[in-house]
């Protein structure tokens, strides 16, 4: 049971009905037993998984809040490394028993239970149930956002009086998640994985236009279950953290990491980057942690050697970026170059994108030989691809390419809205009662004819739930 199934636009109202009628001080056992029926629906197997990391964790909280000195240490040590070594079974050593769907994400928020409760931000949870529903919350246990506990249990204690104006808000983001995944991510994926599946045969042009559809592909996808379960929980009365801000408008990739899966990036730099010492050792120091971090992160993504050069990649031009610094300083001052302007902003941007293009390559092609050709081609332009119909030939005819085409141009106008702190949620609810309906009833006829449906429609293909 997806989010994009049939059956979980089932279970959600009736979950949603049930966390209003209960009375508060149960809500969060009947949010667990739905938890665990979601998260069993779609692994069974993963469930002793999902109850060691969280037994193992919860004890190790407690033990933790009473303990002094290096006994705390080796409790906290323990408890990490008992569920790292789960999590590199899962990723690692290729059996299935370990395949859990999920694990990385709700492993990573009991980690960050424990490190918390350590660093004395926060209390150990005494009640087991509550802190068994922070790490399986079914909207955010398979593919985040990666939660805080500090955020999440307080909520869980006091949840909100049923408030018609957060459900509709939390609906409509919803929507919007739907139409990113539907509309946009599982078309541009029917053109990615022509292109990318022979890698040889569409070299320059057509490989760029690929890394490209591939980079809105994984956002769309990611990004649109991210708002559909930001939005779920909105519906019921809970407040997941922002996990995308725009990332493909920001003009560094710096910049596009503080606004790509959010969640995790504040993760690493939390619980990995600060801990290494961040910038507090020097410049060298710095700049050895920031590789090792996004090296972590690309293994947190997968075992492959692809993975490991992607967060390679990602490490190396942040710490070019900052070595260049200086130089791009005196360059603006030379030819006295408006850095708010529109031009320089967007060229920016455009180098900014085609850097993350030479990296979704190797995080997409698992056969290094053929990533390595692909990165090399890249730039090889054959603009004529791009009007001999070549593209409608990889399983999308003209209509749906157009349609693919216009859809993205609308996700840019949202995020460039986003940007200019413009809520378009609440611009639509503050519309006419006529107006708002109409709006509603649009774009749910436009998602249900518009999204890729039918035979051979896979429910389950998230991204992200590979990771």
């Amino acid at each position: 049971m997806q989010l994009t199934s049939l059956q979980f636009l089932i279970f959600l109202p009736i979950v949603a009905l049930m966390n209003y009628i209960i009375p508060k001080k149960f809500r969060y056992i009947w949010l667990l037993i739905a938890s665990v029926c979601f998260y069993a629906s779609l692994d069974l197997k993963g469930i002793p998984v999902l109850l060691f990391t969280i037994l193992s964790t919860y004890l190790a909280g407690l033990l933790i809040d009473k303990k002094e000195g290096n006994i705390k240490k080796v409790i906290l040590f323990a408890a990490i490394a008992a569920n790292i070594l789960i999590l590199a079974l899962s990723k690692y050593s290729g059996l299935t028993i370990f395949a859990v769907v999920g694990i990385s994400f709700f492993m990573f928020m009991a980690i960050s239970y424990c490190i918390d409760v350590y660093r004395g931000k926060i209390s150990s949870e005494k009640n087991i149930l509550q802190y068994a529903l922070f790490v399986s919350f079914f909207p955010n246990v398979t593919s985040g956002p990666i939660e805080r506990a500090g955020n999440m249990l307080p909520q869980f204690k006091e949840p909100k009086d049923f408030d018609y104006d957060r459900v509709v808000d939390g609906l409509l983001q919803m929507l919007w998640g739907y139409f990113m995944k539907l509309v946009i991510a599982d078309r541009a994926g029917v053109l990615v994985n022509a292109i990318f599946s022979d890698p040889k045969a569409y070299a320059g042009t057509a490989t760029f236009v690929a890394a490209s559809l591939y980079g809105f592909e994984i956002y769309c996808d990611f990004g649109g279950y991210s708002n559909i379960a930001i939005g779920c929980a909105r519906v019921l009365g809970y407040d997941l953290m922002k996990n995308f801000n725009s990332p493909f408008l920001a003009g560094s990739i710096a910049g596009y990491w503080r606004n790509w899966h959010i969640s995790l990036s504040s993760w690493f730099k939390d619980y990995l980057y600060i801990p290494l010492g961040g910038n507090r050792k020097g410049t060298l120091r710095k700049y050895l942690n920031i590789i090792i971090v996004f090296i972590v992160s690309g293994l947190w993504h997968g075992a492959g050697i692809t993975f490991a050069i992607w967060g390679l990649l990602h490490g190396l031009y942040q710490v070019i970026g900052y070595i260049l610094m200086p130089v791009r300083d005196k360059l603006c001052s030379i030819f006295k170059v408006n850095r708010e302007g529109f031009s320089h902003k967007l060229l920016k941007i455009a180098i900014t994108f085609s850097l993350l293009n030479v990296g979704w390559i190797f995080f997409r092609v698992t056969n290094f030989k053929d990533a390595v050709y692909m990165a090399v081609h890249l730039f090889e332009l054959h603009p004529g691809v791009l009007f001999d119909g070549t593209f409608y030939q990889l399983g999308l005819n003209r209509p749906n390419v157009i349609l693919l085409v216009i859809a993205i141009m609308i996700l840019i106008a949202a995020d460039i809205a986003g940007l200019m702190k413009i809520n378009i949620r609440e611009k639509i609810m503050s519309q006419g009662l006529w107006l708002r309906w109409l709006i509603y009833i649009t774009a749910i006829v436009v998602i249900v004819t518009c999204g890729i449906w039918g035979p051979g429609y896979n429910e389950t293909g998230f991204i992200y739930v590979q990771f």
